[in-house]
């Protein structure tokens, strides 16, 4: 899940800035005051859940990008705000913060209805709902799956937050013993949606629904549909509000089954992802060739690249798992400005595409997608003058 949408309240963002400059700086009391102080004037524990942290959080994200943060800033930019949230459910005095006053409590078994563990409700018997939140195995940005428990459990649900990287095996083990209503599944990271997958039909196997949510679903959505959940929220509001309604209806019959998936047929998919190391050590071996300032880089430099090249090589195979050159494509433009902003030549990551296309010149959609990434990275360059 992304933290939210759009921001409902204008007062959030005079604190939404204050708690930036306090992370920024380091400064967790200060930052722990900050999210006290914007309930103290008035704002709903959930406003400052998703508008004054959640922004916060993204703008740690988009300032990584462009080169402003480190990667240790943002970690403990990401930890202050952590604790910001802990700090907010047990603030001073013991008296935790009150949910929003337009907010109904979670959702109800209604009487009669089949109940996720195979038992009935019993007649006339209206208890909340009780739903597990977690990420995707593999998936360790956490946070806007935090921001979501707290929020549902504003909203009357009783939450079990499992955190990062959840192994599904484990997830499913939780679910049964817990006899949850729900699962609400987070993403971000595009390259663990066939692990998505996984554990979304293992969860629906189980009968339990499953909300999806985070940037690794795609744009609307589409690949949470894809791979079968039940539901999808593009931020912790929305899907607080479609949970709210109520828990979606248990699964029924076989999990799901994998038509949509018949382009795996081709066994594309999983030719690239088994010799990815093959392709990354090709594809570094030609580029030390192509691009000579490589060798000059400093062993840090060249660790690096190394990375760079392993993740084009798993976002190709993620892109072939859900038959999205799109996918591919935007993962381009998004490396090209990452670089752009690292002072790293974009020429540098054309050559690596092309030297990765001549390894799977005999995979057809492999092949496209990256000549579509090509195009992507090319169009980029010469629009921003890189």
């Amino acid at each position: 899940m992304t933290p939210t949408a759009t921001a409902p309240d204008g007062r959030a963002a005079p604190w939404a800035a204050a708690l930036w400059h306090a992370v920024v700086a380091g400064d967790e009391s200060t930052a722990a005051d900050t999210g006290l102080a914007a309930l103290e004037d008035g704002l709903d524990a959930e406003c400052v859940l998703l508008d004054v942290i959640g922004a916060v959080q993204r703008r740690v994200g988009e300032e990584w990008a462009v080169n402003k943060l480190t990667v240790a800033q943002e970690h403990a930019a990401t930890a202050i705000n952590e604790r910001v949230i802990a700090a907010l459910s047990r603030p001073p005095g013991g008296t935790p913060p009150t949910p929003r006053p337009d907010a109904p409590p979670g959702a109800r078994v209604r009487p009669g209805t089949q109940a996720l563990s195979g038992s009935r409700a019993p007649s006339g018997t209206l208890g909340p709902s009780r739903i597990t939140v977690a990420c995707v195995d593999g998936e360790w940005h956490a946070l806007p799956a935090r921001l979501l428990a707290e929020v549902l459990a504003l909203r009357g649900w009783r939450v079990d937050f499992l955190g990062a990287q959840v192994p599904t095996a484990h997830l499913i083990a939780h679910l049964r013993h817990t006899g949850a209503d729900a699962v609400a599944l987070s993403g971000s990271l595009v390259t663990r949606l066939p692990t998505a997958h996984a554990a979304i039909s293992a969860c629906r196997a189980a009968g339990v629904p499953v909300l999806a949510g985070g940037a690794a679903f795609g744009p609307g959505g589409r690949h949470a549909e894809l791979l079968g959940a039940d539901l999808w929220a593009g931020d912790a509001r929305t899907a607080a509000a479609r949970l709210t309604e109520g828990p979606p209806r248990r699964p029924v019959g076989p999990p799901f089954a994998d038509e949509p998936l018949k382009h795996l047929l081709d066994q594309e998919y999983t030719l690239v992802s088994r010799s990815a190391p093959q392709l990354v050590r090709a594809t570094l071996n030609g580029l030390r060739a192509r691009f000579p300032a490589l060798l000059d880089y400093t062993e840090s430099q060249q660790q690096h690249t190394a990375e760079d090249v392993s993740q084009i090589v798993a976002f190709l195979g993620a892109a072939l798992y859900v038959d999205d050159s799109g996918l591919f494509a935007s993962f381009g433009r998004w490396t090209a400005a990452v670089l752009a902003a690292r002072h790293v030549p974009v020429e540098s990551l054309l050559h690596a595409l092309d030297l990765l296309s001549a390894e799977v010149r005999d995979f057809p959609r492999a092949a496209a997608m990256i000549r579509e990434g090509h195009e992507a990275v090319r169009t980029w360059q010469g629009g921003t003058g890189e």
